[in-house]
């Protein structure tokens, strides 16, 4: 086993996390193929609600947010921490943050109907090892979506992303029940750039504090 391998595997449970765009499945792919690990992704198709919540928000915003939560619990009662001889897990998704776009989309009345559903159907699992935060701007994130051009995500108001930034900024800046490592990815490709991932890797086995930050300029 290589020296970077080993320091990798103490993080047994890697979640990659950040808003619309920001690379989060990409690069939980190529963690997951790196380490052998087991890969849980959040699998939007399956969601019915999603191109109408797109289309019209205030409407579509509960059912659209009720969905995604019973998926996402169902998904994480297949996690439990990996033991030692147990493969690693890498998912693109962290079930506690789910309550952000609730906030963002929901009525009060809704949101408070939400909040009791998730204390009820939460999983008291344990948090990730890691997580990753993948940042960019609102404007990085507004030019990604409109790139690659889904139909479904069509709809998306600049305002919504920006707005959803600004929540998942303000979120993982107090975050700590888990190691963060918050990854600028203005000027990082991690699907076609070797380098890129190589030296997120090398950070990433470097770890020695609860909260660090990568940034490649």
């Amino acid at each position: 086993m290589s020296a970077q391998a080993g320091a990798l595997g103490r993080f047994r449970h890697i979640a990659v996390e950040g808003p619309i765009a920001c690379g989060k499945t990409t690069l939980a792919r190529r963690l997951a193929k790196h380490l052998d690990a087991d890969l849980l992704l959040e699998d939007f198709a399956s969601n019915p609600f999603l191109g109408r919540f797109y289309r019209d928000m205030p409407r579509w915003a509960f059912a659209t947010q009720m969905s995604f939560l019973f998926q996402r619990v169902a998904q994480c009662a297949q996690l439990r921490q990996p033991g030692l001889f147990d493969p690693p897990v890498v998912t693109d998704f962290l079930l506690d943050k789910d309550p952000l776009f609730a906030r963002l989309t929901l009525s009060p009345d809704e949101y408070a109907l939400y909040r009791q559903v998730f204390a009820h159907l939460a999983p008291q699992a344990a948090p990730p090892d890691l997580v990753i935060y993948l940042q960019a701007t609102p404007d990085t994130l507004i030019e990604r979506v409109n790139r690659r051009g889904l139909d479904m995500e069509r709809p998306i108001s600049q305002e919504y992303l920006r707005d959803l930034a600004t929540l998942y900024a303000e979120y993982f800046h107090a975050y700590d029940a888990s190691a963060v490592l918050i990854v600028n990815s203005e000027h990082l490709n991690f699907a076609d750039r070797e380098e890129d991932f190589a030296l997120l890797l090398e950070h990433i086995g470097g770890m020695r504090g609860r909260r660090e930050f990568f940034n490649r300029g």
